[in-house]
């Protein structure tokens, strides 16, 4: 690594002109501006290739009971400085990533009260985009009760937004493709029903906000490295098309209470003239510390298959029996009658095992397993799970036997029914009985509203509590999948135990009414800039209510879009998601599944547009095989694949999985072909993609 520091005096009194700061990219494409306004108040703005991103926007904050830190600063000795390392992630799209950019900290002072209060503003500003955070000094006062945030994001015109309604306590949200102008109007109709759901605005929106301009320009909003604060929303001005960050209260109302010494998390900009290069940034896993966990042997990308489609789609349940009027003290299982639909049972469980292992998958998650469920249904209560209980029907030492025999692991469930006092007074015990019968991984959920009452999904104390959860995790030597939690943002890198998240609408909402066919083409581009999602792809069988009688669903997918999701929509956890006879049923497909991997060397986004299509290829970390995937919207498409990409001089077999001719995720969703055909770095395929279809594709070399 080398890092070069500089520095310039440039000192500013309120009232008189300030000094102007300028930072760089280290390609010299993107500028960043600082100075103070004649108020004292910081105020920023960024241009990309000469052309303004970020107009003039002001930052600081207002605080309870005391005079806001928004005006009348001092502007202290401005410090430079250059880092260009590479660092190597545990697990990823690339094998290594380059970390380069030029730093600029900007120390600001403003006399309150009687008493002198510091607060430096440090920019970062990388090929890719830009990031900014707030950095409080250790100062006479100790502690600071945020009432709002204020970083400004004042835009250059009436942007076109791929965005989800704001709220405090679920991201589950089909995204809207509009205008920025036309948010007010259309963000009641955005809104979907969620166990759990707290909105603040008409013209509020969450991040990772993806956005383009009339002239081409691709521009993302977000935030990386959030550790005790709250999550970020953004809330337009709709008149002057500038955001103001809005952050998620606590049961209070106030947004957060820091002690200094703190850093907030950092405020992102990208900005690109093409697509791929907001798919293939770095720019948040960067913004984060390095790892902090010494040995990472034990954490490994997992494919896994699960008990939880036939939940989802109603064909089996959760919960042991049906009882009416239950209290979980005093139930005694062993004289309950069984409902005769749980699917956590010794032998659909021992038939999921078998499958997996002969399928070679490395795990089997198992949901409904532990006494609790015919307690709860999204309700309010303090105490439904204890996460150490099986059901009778599930015997949890012969089935973890069984699965050891059988070469692979089950994995844990733990719905905390979003009680988060429950779920810490049991953690420590749940974690230990998963390392007692060897788990390593576990999915955590928090359906419904937090408890206590009036706490949010995305408040200071929860987004404490689901970091807290993955440091304990990893003293246990367990990898963590949290759905329903806050969304990620790059904590992957320090944390890479941190294997997952949900954050978003997953393929359970194809069992829910069904996913319009550009969701998966805009989650790249959003959700899942912060981190991996669990995205639970491979259903093969689309018309529900074939298999799961009352369920009248269908998934908008063809098979061929559900095989390439498993590279569009990267992550190291992936699910092979659908029933083990699905699978038996289309073999030649399921081959795909089997042998595409989940931690790669390389990747290269090809070609993209938000809403419309992806297509990436990855390099197998393992071995010389790449493999490529394309998904696609509404619309069909023709699409050549350059494989240029592959390395000169070599030869491979290219098996192909793609739509035919007349194939449609309505009305023939279930129709592909399998070609193969030798090819090089030389070689172009001709690939159609129906609407909401797409192909997969693996180069093995030869």
């Amino acid at each position: 690594m080398k890092k070069i520091v500089l520095s310039l005096i440039a000192f500013a009194a309120f009232g008189s002109a300030a000094a102007i700061e300028t930072l760089t990219s280290p390609d010299s494409q993107i500028k960043l501006t600082f100075d103070l306004t004649p108020e004292g108040a910081p105020e920023y703005s960024v241009t990309y290739k000469g052309k303004a991103i970020v107009k003039p926007s002001t930052l600081g904050f207002t605080l309870k009971d005391d005079a806001p830190l928004i005006d009348r600063f001092k502007q202290g000795k401005v410090t430079y400085s250059s880092t260009d390392e590479t660092w190597v992630p545990v697990w990823g799209e690339n094998d290594s990533i380059a970390n380069r950019y030029n730093e600029m900290t900007v120390p600001l002072s403003q006399k309150a009260g009687g008493k002198t209060r510091k607060m430096n503003i440090v920019f970062r500003a990388y090929d890719d985009g830009v990031g900014f955070r707030y950095v409080f000094p250790r100062q006479s006062t100790k502690e600071f009760t945020i009432t709002d945030e204020l970083s400004q994001f004042a835009l250059t015109g009436d942007h076109t937004a791929w965005w989800i309604p704001g709220d405090y306590d679920t991201q589950e949200y089909k995204y809207t493709r509009s205008r920025l102008s036309d948010i007010r109007a259309t963000s009641e109709g955005a809104r979907m029903h969620n166990l759990s759901q707290t909105g603040f605005s008409p013209t509020g929106v969450q991040t990772s906000l993806m956005l383009k301009t009339d002239d081409g320009l691709y521009i993302n909003l977000h935030e990386a490295a959030l550790i005790d604060y709250p999550a970020m929303h953004l809330n337009l001005d709709d008149s002057t098309m500038t955001f103001t960050s809005w952050l998620t209260p606590d049961i209070n109302g106030d947004k957060a209470v820091v002690t200094t010494p703190f850093k907030t998390p950092w405020r992102t900009i990208m900005v690109s003239d093409k697509a791929t290069d907001i798919l293939a940034s770095d720019l948040i896993l960067n913004l984060n510390d390095p790892c902090v966990i010494d040995d990472t042997s034990w954490i490994h990308p997992t494919k896994y298959m699960g008990v939880w489609w036939e939940m989802i789609t109603n064909k089996s349940s959760w919960a042991y029996c049906d009882a009416e009027n239950f209290d979980l003290a005093t139930f005694d299982y062993s004289k309950a009658t069984p409902n005769g639909r749980h699917g956590a049972n010794n032998e659909n469980v021992k038939r999921y095992i078998d499958f997996a292992a002969d399928a070679g998958m490395d795990q089997l998650l198992v949901e409904g397993w532990n006494i609790g469920w015919e307690d709860w249904s999204g309700k309010e209560k303090e105490y439904v799970f204890d996460f150490l209980t099986p059901y009778p029907d599930f015997d949890i030492d012969s089935l973890n036997a069984y699965a050891k025999s059988k070469g692979i692991k089950l994995m844990m469930h733990h719905e905390t029914s979003g009680s988060i006092p429950n779920y810490e007074k049991y953690i420590d015990r749940a974690y230990d009985l998963m390392n007692r019968y060897g788990y390593d991984a576990v999915k955590s959920g928090y359906v419904g509203n937090i408890l206590p009452k009036g706490e949010n999904h995305y408040n200071q104390k929860s987004v404490r509590h689901y970091l807290e959860c993955v440091k304990k995790a990893a003293d246990k030597h367990i990898m963590v999948n949290a759905h329903e939690a806050v969304r990620p943002t790059g904590l992957c890198r320090t944390y890479p135990n941190l294997v997952g998240n949900e954050s978003a609408c997953g393929t359970e909402y194809q069992s829910f009414g069904g996913l319009p066919t550009a969701h998966v083409t805009i989650l790249p581009f959003t959700r899942l800039q912060g981190g991996p999602m669990d995205y639970t792809p491979g259903i093969f069988r689309m018309n529900i209510s074939e298999f799961a009688p009352g369920n009248t669903s269908h998934v908008n997918s063809t098979v061929a879009n559900q095989l390439a999701l498993y590279l569009t929509m990267y992550s190291p956890l992936q699910m092979a998601a659908d029933f083990p006879e699905h699978y038996a049923e289309k073999a030649d497909a399921f081959q795909f599944i089997k042998d595409v991997p989940v931690d790669w060397s390389k990747s290269v986004y090809l070609d993209a547009e938000p809403g419309e299509f992806i297509v990436v290829a990855r390099k197998d970390k393992k071995s010389e095989n790449w493999y490529v995937g394309g998904v696609n919207a509404e619309e069909p498409r023709e699409f050549i694949l350059d494989l240029d990409f592959l390395d000169p001089g070599k030869n491979y077999e290219a098996t192909i999985y793609s739509d035919t001719d007349d194939a449609h995720y309505l009305t023939n969703p279930e129709a592909y072909q399998i070609t193969r055909r030798k090819a090089g770095a030389e070689s172009r395929i001709k690939l159609h993609m129906a609407p909401g279809g797409g192909f997969a594709i693996s180069l093995k070399e030869i």
